[in-house]
């Protein structure tokens, strides 16, 4: 079986790479994104002769059918997605997130690729920003793509933000106290905000499973809990901050679904899964669970992380010292 990653040099590709070469039947990993360097390097980090790299752009159509020669699953992750950038580059943003998105589709179906799993995020529900926006959108392109191409069973995952993922929140706290110590003022957008929580091995492994589960249709969110951004700073170290206020297009809170779609929930191998199903129904379009009730899912509404367990799941993954 040959995998397809698009955009697959980024934190999520570095983690979910490695897993894919674990999986029976994997045969070859083709990275497709457009950074030789991030390619390079990432050819020295994880030494597999499965592994082969295409320089691309998905919104590039003709390369984009051609990297998908031979391939059986597409894990299409490429995307812009700083939020603040998005507000004043939203063009730029509808050509990859969107366009791209089409032309990931559109290769998908007619290179006969068995299935296609697009990697979303909770800004796409009720979005404030143009990333938002462009993620939302790019969900139903990816939906539409089961009545498009019958051939391809096409689906997405959506959850919050990555721990420590390139530029998260995380990153940002520990680079600054590690050059100015523990006495650093740390930017604080706002003292209210709250944010869910997911590792890399958390969404990588909601990916995996995604890919087993999925018929086509679906909308897979993983069960999270959430955090206060004063406890996330303190348990990083922090004493220290300052708000600064909201960065144009950011959310106070977020949103992994919302009372007007159709959720119904699984449990599966002791995962708590959602699964969002789109309003108009589409060919191979199947529900499974059990209906979920009607309500919001808020990252203000939640199961809250204190700072003593944040400091462990940390610890746990090596972003801080044991104590």
């Amino acid at each position: 079986m040959w995998v397809l990653v698009t955009g697959g040099t980024g934190s999520l590709g570095h983690a979910l790479v490695p897993r894919l070469l674990e999986e029976e039947g994997v045969e070859k990993v083709i990275i497709y994104s457009r950074d030789e360097v991030k390619q390079s390097q990432m050819r020295e980090e994880i030494n597999d002769k499965r592994l082969r790299f295409m320089v691309g752009d998905v919104r590039d159509r003709w390369r984009t059918h051609r990297a998908m020669t031979g391939v059986h699953t597409v894990i299409h992750a490429a995307a812009l997605k700083r939020v603040e950038v998005s507000e004043y580059n939203a063009d730029e943003f509808i050509k990859t997130n969107i366009i791209g998105t089409q032309n990931v589709v559109e290769a998908a179906g007619l290179a006969g690729v068995k299935r296609a799993l697009f990697t979303s995020t909770d800004k796409a529900v009720a979005p404030l920003n143009t990333y938002g926006c462009t993620k939302a959108v790019a969900e139903r392109v990816i939906i539409q793509g089961n009545a498009t191409y019958p051939g391809t069973v096409y689906a997405c995952v959506r959850y919050g933000n990555v721990a420590n993922s390139r530029g998260s929140v995380i990153e940002v706290f520990r680079s600054i106290l590690e050059r100015e110590g523990p006495e650093a003022v740390l930017p604080i957008t706002d003292i209210r905000m709250t944010r869910f929580w997911i590792t890399l091995p958390e969404a990588v492994e909601h990916i995996m499973t995604s890919l087993e589960l999925m018929k086509g249709g679906e909308i897979f969110i993983p069960r999270m809990p959430s955090y206060h951004i004063l406890d996330l700073m303190s348990a990083c170290g922090g004493k220290k901050y300052k708000e600064v206020g909201l960065r144009p297009g950011e959310k106070l809170h977020e949103a992994i679904h919302t009372i007007h779609e159709d959720v119904w929930g699984l449990k599966y191998k002791d995962k708590d899964i959602l699964l969002v199903y789109p309003q108009v129904t589409m060919r191979r379009f199947e529900r499974y669970g059990k209906l979920a009730p009607m309500e919001d899912y808020l990252s203000y509404d939640n199961v809250f992380l204190t700072e003593e367990e944040l400091c462990a799941r940390m610890t746990s993954l090596k972003l801080l010292s044991e104590k």
